[in-house]
């Protein structure tokens, strides 16, 4: 990292300040100071309040900024008041100082490593990934704040489909409104609150709601929230999925109240928590669909395991009945829910990478993709397990990873046509990479479990006299931590974020821009009308002068709907001296100027040359007027039409 980062710092402060503070104003007005875990959820509800808060604003007439967000936050945190008030806490569960103190420095130096992992893999703060769902992620961006309306029913209108989910996009905008940086320094650093903030906060809170009072718990929570390449780090290279980086990134938080609402013993907790889990779904829905799908069956696979743990502990008809009920709701909400949640077949054709054999070991070892697993946390996870094995009652703690654990095999390793494979695995396209990365948010708490199980274990030994002086201990604890830490920095992460730096690397062979494009574009301010609009190969790019130099394109993502005339334009503008159908095209369009990106396409050369030739490979001609240039790319002006 350098000074160049400095230009991040504004827009990331923003990011984090509206990650947190909504979130904790809620946490606070509905729990208050008493449980260090649950303020561990204020990332994760600021996340919720920040996708309502898009999607309601347009309809009572707001543009999308902080305002509608204080509003909708205020209301929220007085509705927490009101319920949170009636909740009478049990004796003896306030967390102490020295909890919370822990807490603290291990969520700031989680951060901190995952804050400075992804920063060396962005390179600077105006690097782009050069991936093929950026268009639409950073002209999307783009056109929430050109029209003050960050809604999900609005921003879709980038590639023409009714509903997108916006929360990434309306988080994104916050930062990049109130600071006025570019759109890419506003991306990366949105990105960097998201990975060091709320994933770090989401994973503690469950931690912290699945072992309460345990330091060893929320250590391990911290230290193993950085150290997974499936995530975090894949979505950064695959796609690049930023919205899943969001949802994803609130899971673990959706469970920690699923873990919260089992334990609850008064009608008021009861209510209490269901909200908070109805907050925090709709967050994970609206930050996208499928991470909603992952907090339901993770949370659905704890809730009826823990109620089948109590059940048979208990020994009573009460708690076999709730039992009974609560896995008959989950059964028949399951299926409900994967009827409706199907994506079309022409998305979710991905093939599976290998067979179930190897598809079960990386499972099980959280390491896809040919990760290299990090050896502690492998004995982490085979500790965690083995405790489950002798003690039962803690199968809850494993109910979700084996949940992760079936849906990664069936994907990655059943044939494309297995009919369970599709039946469960659609809602996620069938893509072996989005199942991939649920893999780590599931194995933390079993890993957790093993770093308390060790601490439990090396608590009883017998030890001499001599080493059962207080600062001993506390060296040998603090000696153990950093060890622990060390897994931030293991051969499992080193490997997906060495793909993350490649994914966003400025090479002359970029897949989506070179140095060479971008520097034209940089300079499109000076050369182009600020109302001119602008024809080019989205695929290769050329899309991207509307988010990086606020000039209207025809095609804002690949997968548009272009018009006819525009369609016509795209195979053969080049023929414009010699037909005069493309003159009278150009002046229904509007078109006013050309960016010939004929460089390498971002998916498929062959689709590229095929519908995009008449605005690739061009050369100057009477009414193409080449303006400037840059290696393989050109910028003309359409003259005479």
């Amino acid at each position: 990292m350098n000074g160049a980062w400095l230009a991040a710092a504004p827009p990331f402060l923003v990011a984090v300040a509206c990650l947190i503070v909504p979130g904790l104003a809620v946490v606070l007005a509905g729990w208050g100071w008493r449980r260090v875990h649950v303020f561990f959820l204020a990332p994760a509800i600021s996340t919720a309040l920040i996708a309502v808060a898009a999607l309601v604003a347009p309809v009572v007439g707001l543009s999308w900024s902080i305002l509608p967000l204080a509003i909708l936050t205020g209301a929220t945190a007085a509705v927490a008041f009101l319920v949170g008030r009636r909740v009478r806490p049990d004796a003896g569960t306030e967390d102490t100082w020295r909890l919370a103190a822990v807490a603290g420095i291990v969520f700031a130096s989680a951060a901190a490593i995952l804050f400075a992992q992804f920063a060396l893999a962005f390179s600077s703060p105006d690097s782009i990934a050069q991936r093929f769902d950026n268009i639409v992620h950073l002209n999307t961006v783009k056109f929430a704040l050109e029209t003050g309306n960050a809604s999900p029913l609005h921003v879709g209108a980038t590639s023409d489909i009714p509903f997108y989910p916006s929360a990434w996009h309306a988080v994104t905008a916050l930062a990049t409104q109130a600071t006025g940086v570019g759109i890419p320094v506003g991306v990366n650093a949105a990105n960097l609150a998201i990975v060091a903030v709320v994933w770090p906060a989401s994973v503690l809170a469950l931690t912290g709601a699945l072992f309460p009072r345990r330091r060893s718990a929320l250590i391990g929570g911290a230290a193993l929230s950085t150290a997974f390449g499936a995530f975090p780090a894949l979505f950064f290279n695959w796609g690049v999925l930023y919205p899943n980086v969001l949802g994803y990134a609130v899971v673990p938080a959706a469970v920690a109240a699923v873990a919260m609402l089992c334990r609850s013993r008064t009608a008021a907790g009861l209510w209490r928590e269901s909200l908070l889990l109805l907050v925090l779904l709709a967050g994970c829905a609206l930050a996208h669909p499928n991470a909603a799908l992952a907090a339901f069956a993770f949370g659905g696979a704890y809730a009826v395991a823990y109620l089948l743990v109590t059940a048979i502990e208990r020994r009573t008809r009460s708690a076999w009945t709730t039992f009974a009920i609560t896995t008959a709701a989950c059964l028949a909400a399951f299926v409900g829910i994967w009827s409706v949640a199907r994506t079309g077949a022409e998305h979710s054709k991905w093939p599976p990478w290998q067979n179930s054999a190897q598809a079960f070991g990386e499972a099980v070892l959280a390491s896809p993709r040919d990760y290299t697993p990090t050896v502690i946390t492998v004995l982490l996870l085979a500790v965690g397990l083995l405790a489950v094995v002798r003690a039962p009652r803690r199968i809850p703690i494993v109910a979700p990873f084996l949940v992760a654990i079936t849906l990664f095999v069936l994907v990655s390793g059943f044939p494309i046509d297995s009919w369970v494979r599709i039946w469960l695995t659609n809602p996620w396209y069938s893509d072996s990479n989005r199942l991939a990365a649920l893999l780590p948010i599931a194995a933390i708490p079993v890993a957790t479990l093993g770093v308390v199980a060790v601490t439990d274990a090396a608590r009883a030994l017998p030890l001499p006299q001599a080493l059962r002086r207080r600062t001993i201990r506390v060296v040998v604890a603090g000696v153990g931590i950093a060890i622990l830490f060390t897994v931030g920095f293991g051969a499992n992460v080193r490997d997906a974020l060495y793909q993350v730096r490649e994914a966003y690397a400025a090479v002359p062979d970029a897949l989506l821009l070179s140095p060479d494009e971008r520097a034209l574009l940089s300079r499109l301010d000076e050369e182009v009308p600020a109302d001119a609009l602008l024809i080019g190969s989205p695929r290769t790019g050329a899309s991207l002068a509307y988010a990086l130099t606020d000039r209207d394109v025809t095609e804002l993502h690949i997968f548009g709907s272009p018009s006819a005339d525009e369609k016509f334009l795209d195979g053969h503008l080049r023929d414009i001296d010699t037909d005069p159908a493309v003159c009278r095209a150009v002046g229904r369009v509007g078109v006013t100027h050309v960016l010939d990106f004929a460089g390498r396409d971002v998916f498929d050369d062959a689709v590229a040359a095929k519908t995009y030739d008449g605005v690739q490979g061009l050369d100057a001609t009477t009414h193409l007027v080449l303006i400037d240039s840059q290696g393989d790319a050109k910028l003309f002006r359409i003259d005479g039409c």
